[in-house]
């Protein structure tokens, strides 16, 4: 990493929502900026814990892959894992695995839509159905709430994250992490202003991270990037741990997936 390569994360930091700044104590937010030290050391160290616990997780959830993908053929037509072109560290395209939560070939016209007022600021709520939002409701990232396109066994997956399990795979193949950025689609990336691209120069996507076990679901996209930026300028082996572990918290109270 380059000193001056976050110096605009100053800026970035100091217009973090104030409750998101304060509320998670136990992130050691107040690092230097600059380089990250032993990040050479970081980064052999976040790959060994990324393999051991990826094969232990693998091994653990087996038996439900077996189910969840029993459930899925049962429920609707089409493949158990839904594959999607996402980018990642220096936005090189992988393939990105997850439970098919959708039916079959559906449209992503309405995503892709959605993502465009997301990122303009535009978004007044998750709700793209015209079911209407409850007054004082959040935009929420990336999360369509009533979407057709979604399965009954697809709400549940969502709900529980569970869709998200194959990206274990992911992180074996070195493609992702357990701790890291949410990776982006193309569709996404091309309405990247230039900051927005800092969240994935350095570091690889994760199955969880900081905005999803801070503000997930609670804040728009702009303060989105900006934990993620505050990750990659404040990485280290214990903030990852902090993460793994504050994220069954985050899964069972609610705040969704993306």
């Amino acid at each position: 990493m380059t000193p001056n390569r976050y110096s605009e994360l100053d800026h970035v930091e100091q217009a973090l929502p104030t409750t998101v700044t304060d509320a998670p104590n136990w992130i050691d937010i107040q690092a230097p900026a600059g380089d990250v030290p032993g990040d050479r050391t970081y980064r052999i160290l976040k790959r060994g814990l990324d393999i051991f616990v990826g094969v232990a997780a693998l091994l653990f959830f087996a038996p439900l892959f077996v189910v969840i993908a029993i459930a899925i053929k049962l429920s609707s037509k089409g493949p158990v894992l839904f594959r999607q072109e996402r980018f990642g560290r220096q936005f090189k395209p992988f393939t990105f695995y997850k439970f098919r939560s959708m039916y079959a070939d559906s449209d992503q016209t309405v995503h892709k839509a959605y993502i465009s007022r997301l990122i303009a600021g535009r978004a007044e709520s998750g709700n793209e159905t015209g079911n209407g939002t409850a007054a004082g409701e959040k935009t929420r990232i990336f999360k369509i709430t009533g979407d057709p396109r979604v399965t009954p066994f697809g709400r549940l997956l969502r709900r529980t994250s569970l869709d998200e399990l194959p990206q274990l795979w992911n992180v074996l193949r070195g493609e992702m992490s357990l701790v890291g950025p949410r990776p982006c689609i193309q569709y996404e990336l091309e309405q990247y202003a230039d900051w927005h691209t800092l969240r994935l120069v350095d570091v690889k996507p994760g199955m969880t991270g900081l905005w999803q076990v801070v503000a997930r679901n609670r804040v728009g996209f702009d303060e989105m990037v900006k934990l993620d930026l505050a990750y990659v300028k404040h990485r280290s082996l214990r903030l990852d741990i902090k993460i793994l572990l504050r994220t069954p918290l985050a899964v069972i109270s609610g705040n969704g997936a993306c």
